[in-house]
């Protein structure tokens, strides 16, 4: 049993497992998320931003994903999907997609579009089978899917 909840002060929470795995990985955006966060450049606080983290029924963190308006458009309609972290042995069983679900439900009160930058080919599959398009040529991302009108 698992439990999506609105993280409201990451640096509250054990996120060990998800930093070292994420870096094993040779991700730097998990390290990255708790950086900004703490330096308060990202606290997922802005109209319509939030951050979600998947969690146990023991309480352990598992995934972790985030929605902020977008910083490199410049325009507040358009919110880009960050710091999305799954650990690899919640992989395939529906963590991702429950946590995708809720960010997508996020998005869709309060942006146009949601845009994303990924540069693997399993989280590019991933983002495509909920309707991402692939963007050549986007500025700063490489997918996006309307979300609003």
């Amino acid at each position: 049993m698992i439990n999506v909840h609105k993280i409201e002060n990451l640096l509250k929470l054990d996120i060990t497992d998800l930093l070292e795995q994420s870096q094993i990985e040779g991700f730097r955006f998990v390290n990255r998320l708790l950086t900004d966060y703490q330096t308060r450049i990202n606290t997922f606080n802005k109209p319509g931003e939030a951050l979600y983290g998947v969690f146990t029924t023991d309480k352990t963190l598992i995934a972790i994903g985030g929605v902020n308006i977008d910083p490199f458009l410049g325009d507040p309609t358009i919110a880009r999907l960050r710091r999305f972290y799954v650990l690899p042995e919640y992989r395939r069983k529906g963590v991702g997609t429950i946590l995708l679900e809720k960010l997508l439900q996020e998005a869709k009160q309060n942006f146009c579009l949601l845009v994303l930058h990924t540069d693997t080919e399993q989280a590019d599959q991933f983002y495509t089978s909920f309707g991402f398009t692939k963007v050549d040529d986007g500025p700063n991302y490489t997918h996006e899917l309307k979300v609003g009108d």
